[in-house]
């Protein structure tokens, strides 16, 4: 039977040619589950891992960014994740601001557990998953569980194997949160969850983000009776009445609860609903901020399909409206798009916060007290670090491959001792420079203009007397022509000219000769000299 799942429709996996693992010896060349279900040579999987084509959409909606930007991004993120409670305190901003950019492929799994706080979890409760996942666990779910497992993004080539790797992980994840969290269960829509966090980081880093997305994301999502979903399903309808009041009023005219079409949206965050290369970038903003970006994404839906008058006149009934929404146009779902949609939603954790009050005393009102009580939701990858206090030591990174290094041999050891005291040398003779003053040698070609008065008496003003100084006639070099001096007023003889303020265009007596000859011969009265 056909059905439609991550924007394509599928036929039913029974028609997929398969062969059981069991028949295959260990030691196969066929390595992948993929080609263990026949997909061999001529199998076709997109980037994401999807065989077949299962994501149609993914191709025209993905936005592929040039090489040097994304190593830069992921030298960016590197950084971020090596000083990770620095970043989260102080420049958190910023680490949102980058959520939205999208993470880098090569660390998105490693940026998700961080964000989601899951690595801070193990690193606190060390063997937690390996005793979990030695113990038996309930009949009741095992049974539940392995009649999932084949349901979980069949055409990926992680989970196309009956019995494969990533079969036999997701079983092990679900598994071990049954056992860890007895009261809860196992429920359907947490297989997705489990999934994509699989695709993305082995089985215990997998399910430790499965616990804190279910505990501090998504609390009571998965809990007997699913209050929590029609809680914020109230939420979402509410939020919607401000976002766009004409799909408000279309679906409050036809009494279209939304438990009818946001539980799927909601419990699987998408993963079933939208192209992949938008489920990662929705997943990307979710694990930093919380549930406000999952109803912004499907306020974003429901105003896209219902905001207008002209796709309302399609959809006069129930039947059509939910037919509409169950088919969502592929342009609505496109990754920039979308995410620009989203970004641009006017609501935030407050709102949401206050909203959920109003609707909790609703529900007091209708239906009396909850009966599963599920603890306070978190709203962000920064609160949730803040709640929970850690250790410098949880966020640092293990390696699983370690390579041996050989002991140096004495030679080697000879030539790096060597080096460091060549390395020590140079920087005590940089020392010693820099620790030397700085010797002024004088000038032996300076003029006696150019030596500069003593630093700590200011020069003398030049004094004013009435009288010419007799030394005026030496001024004169003795270059000059007998017709010279003639020019030079005969000062010690007239006493008239005594009272007179001395002209201001006559040289100083302390003038260097250079300046003294310029003058002289820059004077209008020696023009027959030149």
């Amino acid at each position: 039977m056909a059905r439609i799942e991550n924007g394509r429709q599928s036929v039913d996996t029974r028609s997929i040619r398969t062969i059981s693992s069991s028949h295959m010896d260990d030691e196969s060349s066929l390595g992948s589950d993929s080609e263990i279900n026949g997909f061999t040579s001529d199998r076709q999987t997109d980037k994401y891992g999807f065989i077949g084509g299962a994501q149609q959409h993914t191709e025209e909606s993905a936005q592929d960014l040039p090489p040097q930007v994304l190593r830069q991004r992921e030298v960016k993120w590197l950084d971020m994740l090596s000083h990770w409670d620095k970043w989260m305190i102080k420049r958190f901003n910023k680490v949102r601001l980058r959520c939205q950019k999208g993470i880098p492929p090569a660390l998105r799994g490693r940026a998700w557990l961080y964000l989601s706080g899951g690595k801070v979890k193990k690193e606190q409760n060390p063997g937690k998953f390996q005793e979990l996942d030695s113990q038996p666990g309930d009949p009741k779910w095992v049974d539940v569980i392995e009649k999932d497992l084949h349901r979980q993004f069949p055409f990926h080539e992680m989970f196309v194997s009956r019995g494969g790797h990533g079969q036999q992980d997701l079983f092990r994840v679900l598994k071990a949160y049954t056992l860890y969290r007895p009261e809860e269960g196992y429920c359907q829509a947490q297989a997705p969850i489990a999934a994509v966090l699989l695709m993305h980081m082995p089985a215990e880093e997998a399910f430790w983000g499965l616990v804190q997305i279910c505990e501090k994301y998504l609390p009571g999502y998965y809990s007997p009776g699913l209050e929590a979903i029609q809680l914020d399903g109230e939420i979402l309808f509410a939020l919607l009445r401000r976002v766009s009041p004409l799909a408000f009023r279309h679906l409050e005219k036809h009494k279209i609860d939304p438990i009818l079409y946001m539980t799927e949206w909601f419990m699987c965050a998408f993963s079933r609903t939208l192209p992949w290369a938008s489920v990662l970038r929705v997943w990307d903003m979710f694990l930093c901020d919380g549930v406000k970006i999952i109803l912004r994404v499907g306020l974003v839906l429901l105003k896209c399909m219902l905001g207008t008058r002209e796709k309302l006149k399609a959809c006069q009934g129930q039947y059509e409206t939910m037919e509409l929404l169950r088919a969502i146009e592929p342009r609505y779902m496109q990754e920039g798009y979308l995410v620009r949609e989203i970004l641009e939603v006017p609501v935030t954790a407050r709102d949401v916060e206050r909203e959920n009050h109003s609707q909790l005393k609703r529900w007091k009102k209708n239906h009396g007290e909850l009966n599963f009580k599920s603890p306070p939701r978190m709203h962000g990858a920064r609160i949730i670090m803040l709640s929970e206090p850690l250790r410098r030591q949880d966020l640092q990174q293990h390696p699983t491959i370690v390579l041996e290094v050989p002991p140096p041999t004495p030679q080697l050891r000879k030539k790096e001792k060597k080096e460091k005291e060549e390395k020590k040398s140079m920087k005590k003779r940089s020392s010693i420079k820099k620790s030397q003053p700085i010797v002024e040698i004088p000038n032996p070609y300076s003029l006696p203009s150019d030596v500069p008065p003593p630093p700590s008496d200011p020069p003398a003003p030049t004094p004013v007397s009435n009288k010419t100084p007799e030394t005026v006639p030496e001024t004169v070099p003795e270059t000059v022509p007998e017709t010279v001096p003639e020019t030079v007023p005969e000062t010690e003889t007239d006493p008239s000219h005594q009272q007179q303020a001395p002209p201001t265009d006559l040289p100083c007596a302390k003038e260097s000769p250079l300046k003294r000859s310029t003058q002289s011969l820059s004077s209008t009265e020696q023009d027959t000299y030149l």
